[in-house]
């Protein structure tokens, strides 16, 4: 390197990472699919041409017969810091035919178990107000609502739990809702716009894609919504160049203020800076 290289390269502000790493959000059956965990943090330092792991989660299936519990959502990773897969919601449909929320990053909702979620990472899902209804799944800032069964043959699925509005992308986007719960006379609200609301019949609520919320419970549907993929971003001094050493990651970079913000929305491998 050139002696001016060298005082550039002396000059340049540490190399310090924002980062938000969600994991896929879980699928629902009747109840609600819990949210792909979530992590952020702010001013991690990171050491230039050294390798960092970055995987993204994929959304979990829905329940493939309405009563039976949906899959989980897989995990995503950014160096150390790993965000567990949502849990799947469960189902319910009369008394003796009930399953459990699985527990995830955020737990799945529930018949009457719901799945519970991770530390730090998100919140459970709600179970059943009675036959005729499920909880929403658990989101990153809320807990799911139970259902609700308000008299003979009436119950509304419960609400999925609140998400995380992150700014990191350089807008306000909303990550890692609950999916809402179903009920034999309405559906659940998702937790917030990652997410899927619940339904009583017609089309199902698949969580949204790179944003790790839970899928919408469905009273009749033969195959419950799915979860949303997760992603990472990460936010960087914008004189820093981010690589993908081997490839195997999909992603974009875009400048704000000072900063780059790179975004994997497929794939894993390393991720490096120079």
């Amino acid at each position: 390197m050139t002696i001016l290289g060298v005082i550039a390269a002396s000059n340049r502000p540490p190399l310090v990472v924002d980062y938000l790493v969600v994991a896929g959000g879980g699928g629902a059956s009747i109840g609600g699919g819990g949210a792909g965990g979530a992590l952020t943090s702010t001013n991690l330092s990171v050491s230039a041409s050294t390798n960092y792991t970055v995987t993204i989660g994929g959304g979990g299936a829905g329940g493939t017969t309405g009563s039976g519990a949906a899959s989980n959502g897989s995990n995503s990773v950014f160096s150390t810091f790993t965000a567990t897969g949502g849990g799947g919601g469960g189902g319910n449909l009369g008394t003796n035919t009930t399953t459990n929320g699985s527990n995830g990053g955020s737990g799945g909702g529930g018949g009457t178990t719901a799945g519970t979620g991770t530390s730090g990472q998100g919140n459970a899902g709600g179970v059943r107000g009675g036959i005729r209804s499920t909880g929403g799944g658990g989101g990153k800032n809320g807990a799911g609502a139970n259902g609700v069964d308000s008299g003979v043959d009436v119950g509304n699925g419960g609400a999925g739990g609140t998400g995380l509005d992150s700014s990191i992308s350089g807008s306000s986007v909303n990550y890692a809702a609950g999916g809402g719960g179903a009920g034999e006379d309405g559906g659940g609200a998702a937790g917030g716009a990652s997410a899927g609301a619940g339904v009583i019949s017609g089309s199902v609520n698949n969580g949204v894609t790179n944003r790790g919320g839970g899928g919408g419970g469905s009273w009749t549907a033969s195959t419950g919504a799915s979860g949303g993929s997760g992603v990472v971003i990460l936010s960087y001094p914008n004189v820093y160049t981010i690589s993908n050493p081997g490839g195997g990651l999909t992603f974009s970079t875009s400048t704000s203020g000072n900063n780059k913000i790179t975004t994997f929305t497929a794939g894993t491998g390393n991720v490096s800076w120079a």
